[in-house]
């Protein structure tokens, strides 16, 4: 059984990263390079302050580095513990994959911390701003589904990568964000 959910897993990989085309591969290392989203983090950060205030949004700012380390160590756990190769890496399919980027990554890729990552601020910040902006959520969500799918298209996770890191990231998210809220309360900041 799991033999079989692994294959269909590089099979759906093979169609989807095949998918891509030289026009749209610049567009799609943008939207995984984590350093693109600073933008957003930033606008994210204003509205935390303008709903928080200071003292608010600096424990916010520690709960989401706290998020992001927890995030980001618990799918490096799971790469070395589970030790699945990255589609680049494996010999099955990369042969008939396409390398978008020059550089594949470290040699196992089983979960996506750029998933986990993106999927835990989407949720966190979706769950803290909805009162200040009423489809954040969506919209975060969307961005989160695209860094998430990018990997794919990129040729470093299969699809069975990011969707783990999608639902670990928002459970992540979601339990970050009652944390938050529950100190908030707690200390009246």
């Amino acid at each position: 059984m799991l033999d079989q959910l692994l294959q269909f897993d590089k099979d759906i990989f093979i169609y989807l990263n095949g998918l891509g085309s030289p026009s749209w591969d610049t567009f799609w290392q943008f939207i995984s390079n984590k350093f693109s989203a600073i933008p957003l983090y930033l606008f994210l950060l204003i509205l935390s302050y303008t709903k928080f205030g200071f003292k608010g949004t600096l424990v916010l700012v520690i709960s989401v580095g706290l998020l992001i380390t927890v995030s980001d160590q618990l799918s490096n756990f799971f790469k070395y513990g589970v030790a699945r190769l990255r589609p680049c890496h494996d010999p099955e399919v990369s042969s008939l994959m396409r390398l978008v980027k020059s550089y594949c990554g470290g040699k196992y890729g089983y979960y996506s911390a750029h998933a986990s990552n993106s999927f835990a601020l989407a949720i966190f910040f979706g769950y803290m701003l909805r009162s200040q902006i009423r489809y954040i959520g969506l919209a975060l969500v969307f961005w989160a589904f695209l860094v998430a799918y990018s990997r794919v298209y990129i040729g470093v996770h299969f699809p069975l990568d990011v969707m783990t890191g999608a639902l670990i990231g928002s459970f992540l998210g979601w339990l970050f964000a009652k944390l938050f809220i529950f100190a908030h309360r707690k200390f009246s900041l």
